[in-house]
């Protein structure tokens, strides 16, 4: 992208629903040579204008190993959202980006990987985890944990149960209050290090989700033996304009936006020391 200031217009060439709040928006490029130039690492955000309502930073969910898709998953919680909501199949949006420092994917080759994710967590990590499946000789051990309120607010459901059933991959789901028809486990994402087997000396921690998992998540996987700087999240809710310029997400003498959104703990614990 040439200016940051101003967007490329993009058309939405899907939408899926995820949960009765939540959708996944597959993105397509009106200039075909901004998307063909449109690269990106795991962690990094881009920003998405609603015409007419203004813009918002949201998470790429898509692998950059798969360049056919670019998407984006987005809970509807307010007036943008729910403008964005609205649009179907064929409308188009304006895109900036990508904006951040993203994971650090070439670090993480020969180790064993841990994803915790609870509720809308999991998109973030999303772009990670298919990284890591299409280039799975590169990693050892893989295992994934994630949890919702509810099985219905459970996203990607259909790629939960394709993970759960791979050979190469530990998966296991959770929920904080059942419904009928669930027959898997009950309880908060943090009650699934139990199920997990994982050695903390040789594992890098992914967590993301709402910020009481993440401090739990956290603790735990510190009272297991993680090192601070294993344990990697990201701090994406606190961003604005995506480029370090509205202040909005300055701790210190750092911009999430611009400096992360994705740190380790150790770097976390610092900030907001």
């Amino acid at each position: 992208m040439n200016d940051v200031f101003l967007p490329d217009i993009a058309w939405l060439a899907d939408v899926c629903d995820e949960t009765p709040d939540t959708r996944t928006f597959r993105l397509r490029f009106r200039d075909s040579k901004k998307g063909e130039d449109f690269h990106f690492h795991p962690g990094q955000f881009l920003e998405l204008s609603v015409f007419g309502y203004g813009e918002a930073p949201f998470c790429i969910a898509s692998s950059p190993t798969r360049p056919e898709a670019l998407e984006t998953t987005v809970r509807r919680t307010g007036q943008l959202t729910d403008a964005l909501h609205k649009l179907g199949e064929g409308d188009e949006v304006g895109v900036r980006g990508p904006f951040g420092n993203g994971f650090n994917v070439e670090a993480a080759h020969g180790k064993d990987l841990l994803f915790v994710a609870g509720g809308i967590g999991l998109p973030p990590l999303r772009s990670l985890i298919w990284n890591v499946l299409d280039e799975r000789s590169r990693f050892g051990n893989v295992t994934i944990l994630y949890g919702a309120r509810t099985p219905t607010d459970l996203v990607y459901k259909q790629e939960l149960n394709e993970w759960g059933k791979r050979s190469d991959v530990e998966t296991h789901v959770t929920v904080d209050a059942s419904q009928p028809g669930w027959t898997g486990a009950v309880g908060v994402v943090p009650s699934l290090f139990k199920k997990a087997i994982f050695r903390p000396e040789s594992t890098l921690a992914y967590v993301c989700g709402p910020p009481i998992m993440i401090r739990i998540a956290i603790q735990d996987l510190l009272a297991l033996g993680f090192k601070e700087e294993a344990i990697i999240s990201t701090l994406e809710r606190m961003m604005q304009c995506g480029i370090g310029k509205c202040n909005h997400c300055a701790i210190g003498h750092r911009y999430v936006c611009r400096d992360g959104p994705v740190f380790n703990y150790g770097q976390i614990r610092e900030l907001v020391e």
